[in-house]
């Protein structure tokens, strides 16, 4: 095995090791399952360690290179305008083959897929070139954020309630696994060129202006459509008694998921090509290599795609019906908790985002201090989200403070940990999120007989929310740390001689 590939899976063995084990303590003690959907689990997260490990690779060896090329190529154009088509067509055509946005679409019956599909499109596409914009001319990222999250705040108002909670899932699930690596990718090609102090804090907040658009384009399309009760089919469990059977069901699963991926790459594909033949850019040894590294992440969505919806989906729904159905059903937030600690380290882009971090910040920021910190705020979040389901908290009484916190905390903190911290927020709600947490959340809402628009959703929206608060703390302790307590740090020394290690202190 390739030892880069046989490091990456190790590193998906450790982040889905814990949550499958969880899984299965609880359908010992509290949900007994049947030992075929146990099997279909297992297999599930089997399928989902060794897709994370190719996808990891495949990210570092193609999407990274390709990301910050153009972003390095966008520098250089001196055209305003032709850098806001760029990136309102990247951002859009991407946005369309992003996974999880079709999940959430087929979830909103009301709103026709392809509007509510186009209309995010739009957001991320519009704010895209803001993002770029922004690095291009040094615009405060927090005083930006502020001003648009105020924006969101005010529009939110104005919209239907049973609208609210999908509007701020929205922009969760559009950062996911393809649009992740590019975008963080891009941000690094296009402030690499400058050498001024806040470069390294300057490659980070593209990610955290892309959730912003489809949440404020999703509340505009709010006005003109009533959504009604959501009509979710869940995935239910599949009855399975041999091994041939569990056997089948991959087996058969796997060409749509390798078609779905097939077309979520293409776009991605495209561009490269493009940009390659209009700049020639990159020798034939690098787009071997870029070849190979698509090659490995189109084999590690697929298998991380069918593993997680026909291994870990049914299971989601299946152990929030039960668990809500038990005499103690509290239960379920700290259960949810615990399952929230565990899984944001299955998300594929998180890895993605962590290491990155770690290489633009000279190792001062490790990749086990951003899952810590990471880990803590959607252990939260889904405790939140499971306190919502069963109580019937609105969810604009949870996000409105909290996006009031973190945006306040912003001004305190150092730049680069404000740009970090928001654009983890939509990298945590990925797949695992819209596929394990969000059917647990509605599994939860349908034995209870709440309202699915109003009470299930809004999980991802709070998997959004947290890690803007939990980053910032961590800024704060750095900067405690390194006895710049009520200070800013303007950027992270490269090449530093002292590292600090956070982990103790998360």
């Amino acid at each position: 095995m390739n030892p880069k590939l046989k490091e990456k899976t190790m590193e998906s063995l450790s982040a889905v090791l814990p949550i499958s084990a969880i899984v299965l303590i609880i359908s010992l003690i509290l949900v007994p399952m049947e030992l075929g959907s146990v099997s279909l689990f297992t297999v599930g997260a089997v399928m989902l360690i060794i897709g994370m490990g190719f996808f990891q690779l495949g990210a570092e060896i193609a999407m990274t290179p390709i990301g910050e090329g153009i972003g390095v190529q966008i520098s250089k154009t001196r055209m305003v305008i032709l850098v806001i088509l760029i990136g309102f067509i990247m951002g859009a055509i991407i946005t369309i083959s992003e996974p999880d946005l079709a999940v959430l679409a087929e979830q909103v019956p009301s709103v026709p897929n392809l509007v509510l599909i186009l209309t995010v499109a739009v957001g991320v596409g519009i704010f895209l070139a803001v993002a770029i914009l922004r690095i291009r001319y040094q615009i405060d990222l927090s005083k930006l954020l502020i001003v648009l999250y105020f924006l969101l705040i005010f529009a939110s108002f104005f919209v239907p309630d049973d609208f609210l909670a999908v509007a701020f899932d929205s922009g969760g699930v559009t950062t996911g696994p393809m649009t992740v690596p590019f975008i963080m990718a891009l941000g690094v090609g296009l402030a690499s060129i400058r050498s001024d102090k806040n470069s390294a804090s300057d490659s980070f907040g593209l990610v955290a202006l892309s959730s912003v658009g489809p949440i404020l384009a999703v509340l505009i399309l709010g006005c003109f459509f009533k959504p009604t009760e959501a009509v979710y089919s869940s995935s239910s469990l599949v009855n399975v008694s041999t091994t041939q059977d569990v056997a089948k069901v991959f087996i058969f699963g796997i060409p749509k998921y390798a078609e779905e991926v097939f077309f979520s790459l293409l776009p991605i594909v495209a561009v490269f090509v493009l940009f390659q033949l209009i700049t020639r850019r990159y020798q034939k040894r690098q787009i071997k290599r870029i070849v190979v590294g698509l090659v490995y992440t189109y084999v590690g969505l697929v298998l991380f795609l069918c593993g997680v919806n026909l291994g870990f989906a049914p299971i989601g729904s299946f152990l929030g019906e039960e668990l809500a159905s038990l005499k103690h059903n509290w239960l379920l937030i700290p259960i949810g908790m615990l399952i929230g600690y565990f899984i944001v380290k299955a998300e594929p882009a998180i890895q993605v985002l962590n290491h990155q971090v770690e290489n633009v910040t000279d190792g001062a920021i490790s990749v086990k201090a951003m899952n810590r910190a990471m880990s803590l705020g959607v252990a939260i979040s889904v405790g939140l989200a499971m306190l919502r389901v069963l109580v019937g908290i609105p969810i604009e009484w949870i996000i409105i403070p909290g996006y009031v916190i973190a945006l306040v905390m912003s001004r305190f903190v150092s730049k680069i940990f404000v740009g970090i911290a928001f654009d983890s927020g939509g990298v945590a709600s990925g797949p695992m999120t819209s596929t394990f947490l969000l059917p647990l959340s509605i599994g939860t809402c349908t034995a209870l007989g709440g309202n699915l628009m109003t009470d299930a959703f809004g999980v991802v929206a709070l998997v959004a929310l947290t890690p803007l608060i939990a980053i910032q703390i961590m800024g704060i302790v750095y900067q405690i740390k390194t006895g710049k307590s009520g200070a800013k740090i303007t950027a992270i020394p490269e090449n530093s001689d002292k590292i600090i290690d956070l982990e103790e202190d998360i």
